[in-house]
């Protein structure tokens, strides 16, 4: 499946639990060897009777993580194709907290991605020795970025991120300067980073490199964090459409303590089979 370009893996996990280990997911999301993909989602029985399902997130490199937003309108769609539930909004327990899709009639699906938090202690950021720099009502956090100095903006959509605003997306080195900010060991749980055009108060252009995929044609939080940072800092209004390389997410936010809202497109692209080698390494290569 993918959402806005953002591709998945999703496996049915609900009769049972496959045992996978990082490994496994490592082969599934290389796009050579495996199937491909950017990450690979489970779905899961739930654990409380409160929600409808657990929904649990691997990245390509086999690491789990706690959120994906593009993956959190797959996973409803899957549900959805799949009969697994008819409901038209879902009560979906992730790593971060509980989240809740909702189907819409345009066959778009709209997550309530929970709201986010703010500052160091939010994306387990070591501050030591860095002061913050005050812009408007909040701050901006000066990043060493191999020779250069990056003011970023910390938001927690449940995943860590780092916003920087760039003049313009498509001649941001991207790969270079997300790889050197992902590369400091402040960021103690690693860090999704993006690159923020502002087109005007409700479009802005985007791409995001993400913590053990590299640069992804669309990512769901890292759009979420984009727009909140943008808002907090004066920059746009409670409702902007971010064009990512992949399509166009609408991203809603009414500040304070209030949840994001996150509507865009799910797609499946094929179902099949695959089977799993006998001899895959038990840790990740070197």
């Amino acid at each position: 499946m993918h959402g806005a370009g953002n591709d998945f893996v999703v496996l049915d996990e609900t009769r049972g639990l496959l045992g996978l280990t990082p490994a496994h997911y490592r082969f599934l999301g290389d796009r050579h060897f495996g199937v491909g993909a950017d990450q690979i989602l489970s779905v899961r029985a739930p654990a409380s009777p409160e929600v409808d399902f657990a929904y649990v997130i691997h990245n390509a490199d086999g690491n789990e993580v706690e959120q994906c937003g593009n993956g959190a309108r797959c996973f409803a769609r899957f549900v959805f194709e799949r009969g697994l539930s008819s409901k038209a909004q879902l009560r979906v327990q992730t790593r971060a907290g509980v989240i809740a899709p909702l189907r819409q009639d345009d066959g778009r699906v709209r997550v309530d991605m929970g709201a986010p938090r703010f500052g160091p202690e939010a994306l387990d950021f070591d501050a030591s020795g860095l002061s913050a720099q005050p812009h408007g009502d909040w701050a901006l956090w000066p990043v060493p970025a191999g020779s250069e100095t990056l003011a970023l903006a910390l938001v927690s959509m449940g995943n860590p991120h780092a916003v920087l605003r760039v003049d313009d997306v498509a001649r941001a080195e991207v790969t270079r300067l997300g790889a050197q900010v992902q590369a400091q060991t402040r960021f103690r749980q690693g860090v999704n980073v993006g690159f923020l055009q502002v087109q005007d108060r409700t479009q802005v252009h985007l791409r995001v490199v993400e913590r053990g995929v590299g640069e992804t044609l669309a990512c769901g939080t890292g759009a979420c964090a984009a727009v909140v940072a943008g808002i907090r800092l004066g920059w746009l209004d409670a409702q902007v459409a971010v064009h990512t390389r992949g399509g166009v997410l609408e991203i809603t936010w009414s500040g304070g303590g209030s949840p994001v809202y996150m509507t865009g497109p799910a797609q499946t692209v094929f179902q099949g089979e695959v089977e799993l080698p006998d001899d895959l390494p038990l840790s990740t290569p070197a």
